[in-house]
């Protein structure tokens, strides 16, 4: 789970675009789950806290690439690709990640899958996971956002 996110903006003069970026933290054993930016190429570059994050994204041939990244290293998400990234190890990880677009969008994959509104219905995610209702039903009950 993301700890810490704070955004701003940035003018790269040298790449000739501007920027959007943000500080990020995770826990051990925290997760930015699988999701997509479709506006923007990411790229995210471990910093300040010893730690590693494990990371990876799905190409367009369905195939995984992934690398666990340590202090001072750098990882990009193409644009558009499902990516996450997993803090694997025992101590905090903190992250910079930046985007080439002030707006890249994100989607979540499993909340606009199972938490839409209305929601997809039952029997589509049946089939497109071949799981049966009950899992369905349990999964959209665990997404679902908690009423205050």
């Amino acid at each position: 789970m993301v700890l810490v996110a704070r955004q701003k903006q940035m003018s790269q003069k040298a790449w000739n675009y501007k920027q959007h970026s943000g500080v990020c933290g995770y826990k051990a054993g925290g997760l930015n789950p699988p999701h997509t930016h479709p506006h923007a190429t990411e790229i995210v570059f471990v910093f300040v806290l010893e730690g590693q994050l494990d990371v990876g994204f799905i190409t367009t041939a369905n195939k995984l690439i992934s690398q666990t990244i340590n202090k001072g290293e750098i990882f990009v998400f193409p644009k558009g690709l499902v990516h996450y990234q997993k803090n694997n190890g025992d101590n905090p990880a903190a992250v910079i990640s930046a985007f080439n677009s002030q707006l890249p969008g994100t989607v979540s994959i499993a909340a606009t899958l199972f938490a839409s509104t209305p929601t997809v219905p039952d029997d589509v995610l049946d089939k497109a996971f071949q799981i049966d209702t009950k899992l369905v039903d349990e999964i959209k009950i665990n997404l679902a956002p908690k009423k205050s």
